[in-house]
């Protein structure tokens, strides 16, 4: 029975990344159906080998297809084949359109299986790999899971060995793969960017997780893999690590022969969509394609109210913002007419104030990008101080939080308060929640839930004049400004502390120098000391025996 649309029914629950609450068992009825989606551009000989990889997997052959995307649009390139040794479910697409993404989509859009595994048209597959990623597949329809890729530089034999480890090692584990599953417990320690993980080689994805999150991103150069992987851990994700999934690379990737280069081509663009890549943030005025926090504020609720919240988080500590005012923007009439006795003049005063406002979007709707990590409900009139939104986003961080409640009055007429969102936590809980039970209960299983008092953050009801955006940016340049000045005289006093510690070993070295000509004088002077003592022993004997003579005669 395919379950390809089960998500959102009943089932297992992760805290963070967690997956060891699952616990697959190593034998199961398999009835998930795996599309394994192929590009490939150029490489017959290779693609061969993968294919009789395929055919030799021991996950049922009637659950599975194989879809192998032509991507070698150049026309001086021989269009791929299909070899005589293949899965019995294998088919061949083309697509004109270049580019690794466009092929994976082209793919997708072909695949009817429940569970989507990429693999490169170079990533030969051990027997039982597929049969590894669909364990947890049966366990969670919400998994990423991705193998363990070894890279050999062994050469491709003629035909698929009988025994693949004997024939490709020695070879090189992923190396920065195996580095961050290691220090990071299998990732189970709740690591801020288990997407990294997910990487196009061998890895695996509910079907209906990759229709969440959408298709991979046509308009990247590099980078596609780990942003899908963002997307997916925004669409509730979980990933998992599987070293019983391993499969051989022919060849070093791309990647791995220069390094450098390919990040600095990736970071130029992942840098607009991958917010949780803060080190790639550093301008203290840009602004991005997807902020680090979106901010929700019912526009209609008086333009004096409205203007006094939007101007303070405008001034916030935390720049990468985005402003989303709630209002029936689009029913404002043009028609000139008395403003004092316009029955919407605050909506067109809030209008008007903020329609260039580039962080301000007006919306009748709330649509905010499912790519953005942070959610904050904030009523309007109430007045976030400069580092508020930067506390609130600490606490959530540090403790690994999915909703933050913030009081902010509370009376006979019920409480108001604010909501810091993580976006990643809810899509999590709307997937496992069950059938009456609040959404909330079910982020708090899956991520956690506190509450904090208005103060304690900030938070005033007191409209004082606001930094603004000039002078939080002016204040945000001074304070870079200091940050470098300390550096600058941190440096030198490190430089100062060096040239005091090589003045004190030439001190160290000039004291053993001394102590050893002490100890030389020491020995001289008790010498000289045993010869003197020696000598008057002499003396004295001598003039005893002189006189003794004297006596006698």
């Amino acid at each position: 029975m395919s379950t390809r649309g089960n998500l959102g029914t009943a089932c297992a629950r992760v805290r963070g990344n967690d997956y060891r609450v699952l616990q697959p068992p190593e034998r199961f009825t398999p009835e998930l159906t795996v599309s394994v989606v192929i590009p490939a551009y150029g490489g017959q000989d290779k693609l061969d080998l993968v294919l009789a990889g395929l055919s030799r997997q021991t996950y049922p052959a009637e659950l599975t297809e194989v879809i192998v995307v032509d991507n070698g649009s150049a026309p001086e390139l021989a269009s791929l084949r299909l070899p005589a040794i293949r899965p019995a479910g294998a088919r061949l697409i083309v697509c004109a359109e270049p580019g690794r993404a466009a092929a994976r989509n082209a793919g997708l859009a072909e695949a009817t299986g429940d569970v989507i595994h990429w693999l490169d048209s170079d990533v030969v597959l051990t027997p039982g790999a597929i049969e590894a990623h669909m364990r947890w597949h049966h366990a969670a329809p919400y998994l990423v899971v991705t193998g363990y890729i070894r890279f050999t530089s062994a050469e491709p034999p003629a035909e698929l060995p009988d025994d693949l480890e004997k024939h490709f090692e020695p070879a090189e584990p992923h190396a920065w793969i195996v580095d961050l599953v290691e220090r990071t417990n299998g990732l189970t320690d709740n690591p801020q960017r288990p997407f990294s993980l997910h990487v196009g080689g061998a890895t695996s994805v509910n079907a209906r997780l990759v229709e969440a999150a959408g298709p991979m991103d046509e308009e990247l150069i590099l980078g596609q893999d780990t942003e899908m992987g963002y997307r997916l851990a925004q669409a509730g994700a979980v990933f998992v690590p599987e070293p019983a999934a391993r499969a051989y690379h022919l060849g070093p990737t791309m990647r791995m022969r220069d390094k450098q280069p390919i990040d600095r081509v990736s970071h130029a663009f992942v840098a607009d969509r991958i917010p949780a890549y803060r080190w790639l943030r550093g301008h203290p005025g840009r602004q991005w394609k997807v902020p680090y926090v979106t901010v929700v504020v019912d526009g209609t609720a008086g333009y004096d109210p409205v203007r006094a919240t939007v101007d303070a988080l405008l001034a916030s500590t935390i720049p990468d913002i985005s402003i989303l005012l709630l209002g029936p923007w689009d029913t404002l009439r043009q028609e000139r007419r008395t403003p004092l006795r316009d029955p919407d003049l605050d909506l067109v005063l809030v209008h008007g104030h903020y329609l260039y406002e580039g962080r301000v979007r007006l919306s009748a709707a709330e649509d905010v990008d499912p790519a953005v990590p942070f959610v904050l409900r904030l009523p309007a009139g109430w007045i976030p101080g400069e580092d508020t939104l930067a506390r609130l986003l600490d606490l959530v961080r540090d403790e690994d939080l999915g909703l933050v409640n913030v009081l902010l009055h509370e009376s006979s007429q019920g409480v108001v308060a604010a909501r810091l969102e993580r976006v990643s936590a809810f899509a999590r809980a709307r997937i496992v929640v069950e059938p009456g039970e609040d959404l909330d209960d079910a982020v708090d299983t899956v991520s956690g839930v506190s509450w904090v008092e208005a103060e304690t953050y900030g938070f005033t009801t007191d409209a004082a004049a606001p930094l603004g955006r000039r002078g939080a940016y002016r204040a945000r340049m001074e304070a870079q400004a200091e940050a470098a000045r300390l550096a600058k005289e941190a440096e030198r006093l490190r430089g100062q502390a060096a040239k005091w510690k090589e003045e004190a070993g030439r001190w160290r070295k000039t004291a053993v120098e001394l102590r050893r000509e002490v100890g030389t004088l020491r020995r001289q002077l008790s010498a000289a000391g045993r010869a003197q003592k020696s000598l008057r022993v002499l003396v004295s004997s001598t003039m005893k025996r002189a006189l003794g003579k004297r006596l006698r005669g």
